[in-house]
């Protein structure tokens, strides 16, 4: 006697009931970028279907996620102004605090998450002050700003900080400003393990980010790391961070799956620019069934231990469930 495992494969209504692994709308958070203007909407060439939007587009994009039964965005500001120190980050009047209002008065049950970088405002592109010394970016001195950013932006009314820079104690010093500032019921989803990765390209495309000099070696998780890839997920718990997250997903699913074998607390992936870039330009080459492909890629960062999936797929999956 064999063990017969087709036998629950046979019929579709049979496979359905015995399916692990399921992707709901309520997994995803959706990545907007917003730009200043008015009535902007600049598609990014690399990121097809991707823009940046003025604040106006971003409340028709609001609603049309809220009718399609998404209530979770990340926000990434692009500023006019840039600087050696990002100050325009730590402006109430900023891009970013423009649109949590806007969208709070418009659109109040949307959740709205905050990537906490620099590398968007500062002119050299880097995450952060820079240590001319080092030629890196000066932690401690990036943590203190970090943490004045974390500030404003809860206080107009975000509703969840994600840090993303990569810097040694960012998740403590960011829960101590928002604690003190009485921001103690904001979570922090930190990037905790993120990765110096080739897969972000298209991403600097449309936030205009790409550093001036260098790379971010020197403060972004070397990929060849496993065990210091889980430490530092672990570290961020310990320094009180709500959510991890492993950046990028889909050639890491093996830290995914470490980090949920250590861990209770949510997990978030992000499904970044270059993995949605690659799936959009060969469904444009028309090379694969882009849907069931789609579907397995969302449906493997869950089997891997994801709990939350950021993605620039959101909007069409959504339609698609």
């Amino acid at each position: 006697m064999f063990r017969r495992l087709k036998r629950t494969r046979l019929k579709a209504p049979m496979r359905e009931l015995v399916r692990e692994t399921r992707l709901h709308k309520q997994d995803f958070i959706y990545p907007l970028f917003v730009i200043e203007g008015q009535n902007v909407k600049n598609e990014i060439p690399s990121m097809p279907d991707v823009f940046q939007l003025s604040v106006d587009n971003i409340l028709k994009e609001c609603e049309e996620l809220l009718n399609i039964g998404i209530y979770h965005i990340l926000l990434f500001g692009l500023p006019s102004h840039k600087d050696s120190c990002g100050s325009e980050a730590l402006s109430d009047k900023s891009i970013i605090p423009q649109a949590i209002k806007a969208i709070k008065k418009h659109f109040p049950q949307m959740i709205i998450t905050l990537d906490l970088c620099f590398c968007e405002y500062t002119d050299h592109g880097h995450c952060g002050i820079l240590d001319k010394n080092l030629n890196s970016v000066d932690n401690d001195a990036t943590l203190e700003i970090l943490g004045q950013q974390a500030l404003v932006l809860a206080s107009c009314g975000g509703d969840m900080i994600a840090p993303s820079a990569m810097m040694d104690g960012m998740v403590s010093t960011i829960r101590t400003y928002l604690d003190k500032g009485g921001f103690s019921h904001i979570p922090i989803m930190s990037y905790s393990t993120k990765f110096a990765s080739g897969y972000y390209g298209p991403f600097r495309d449309v936030a205009n980010s790409a550093p001036s000099f260098g790379d971010r070696n020197s403060y972004q998780q070397d990929s060849a790391n496993r065990r210091e890839a889980i430490l530092e997920s672990l570290t961020d718990e310990a320094e009180g961070a709500d959510i991890l997250m492993v950046k990028p997903a889909l050639a890491y699913l093996d830290i995914v799956r470490d980090i949920r074998d250590r861990t209770l607390l949510p997990l978030a992936v992000y499904n970044v620019s270059g993995e949605y870039a690659m799936l959009k330009h060969v469904q444009k080459a028309n090379l694969i069934d882009y849907e069931r492909v789609l579907f397995e890629t969302l449906t493997g960062f869950k089997r891997a231990g994801a709990d939350i999936i950021i993605s620039y797929h959101t909007k069409e999956i959504a339609k698609l469930l």
